[in-house]
């Protein structure tokens, strides 16, 4: 049973950023509180097993506080927020991304997912299964010193694989989208950048391929699930869905499916 964390309203700090908890996400002292989702007991058996296995980079699972809201520790350091500061799009930030979703992948290849009630399955045949991430955005990852150190926000975390954790954080980082959309210093450098990511992640030649075929799926597959939570009527997520991105979204599917001889050859 989870053991009961107090706090006091008034020492809350409200965090930015998100979607699904948007507003919802406070610090307190050196803990974060956040509201208990449906599928949290999976998420805090993994955290849990991330401290056991001595993975730093993720948060640990504290409890629940007296408001019923989960209690994790504060992982110190910055998350960029959209709009993204410049250094964000560094290539060496994009690099240390890499590294530590290879090491927080090492680390979970040991946790066994069992039949715990996971937020969803990815599909199957990109991989050896593990528990991932399945949404290291920008504002998902804490840096420190332009070093990328802790992974947060475990919402999504579910029976997955290291391809597919790899192909959401390149489509996102790169970003792989058509040129049009890219606003800052990454335009024009996003299969450049996508080579970046597997060489710093250390992909051998067949996972690259299965990364490939990856892209397009893992794409449809998280674009699907914001639609579908927009459509449920989720607050946060009806707000992200709206003016130019689902257009947008439509845009960068069409991109990925007419840019696969280039994006081969970034892999090769």
């Amino acid at each position: 049973m989870s053991r009961r964390v107090g706090s006091r309203r008034l020492d809350e700090t409200p965090l930015p950023g998100g979607t699904a908890n948007r507003g919802l996400v406070v610090r307190v002292g050196d803990t974060v509180r956040r509201p208990v989702q449906a599928h949290s007991a999976a998420t805090h058996d993994l955290l849990g097993h991330l401290e056991r296995v001595r993975f730093d980079g993720a948060p640990r699972f504290l409890g629940i506080d007296e408001h019923g809201r989960e209690v994790l520790s504060y992982v110190e350091g910055v998350a960029p927020i959209d709009p993204y500061p410049g250094w964000a799009h560094e290539d060496g930030v994009l690099a240390s991304v890499a590294r530590l979703l290879r090491t927080y992948h090492d680390a979970v290849e040991s946790y066994d997912p069992g039949d715990r009630d996971w937020p969803t399955r990815i599909p199957a045949g990109y991989g050896p299964l593990l528990v991932s991430h399945n949404d290291p955005n920008l504002d998902n990852v804490v840096f420190r010193d332009g070093e990328a150190v802790g992974l947060i926000d475990f919402d999504l975390a579910a029976p997955g694989s290291r391809i597919w954790d790899v192909c959401v954080a390149a489509r996102l980082w790169g970003p792989l989208r058509a040129e049009a959309d890219v606003h800052d210093a990454r335009r024009g450098r996003s299969l450049e950048r996508l080579r970046l990511f597997v060489d710093a992640y250390g992909l051998d030649a067949a996972d690259r391929r299965l990364v490939l075929e990856a892209l397009v799926p893992s794409h449809d597959w998280i674009y699907g699930f914001i639609e579908s939570e927009a459509r449920a009527g989720r607050a946060g997520f009806a707000q992200y869905w709206t003016g130019d991105v689902p257009a947008r979204t439509a845009r960068t599917r069409h991109w990925l499916r007419d840019s696969r001889a280039a994006l081969e050859r970034a892999l090769a």
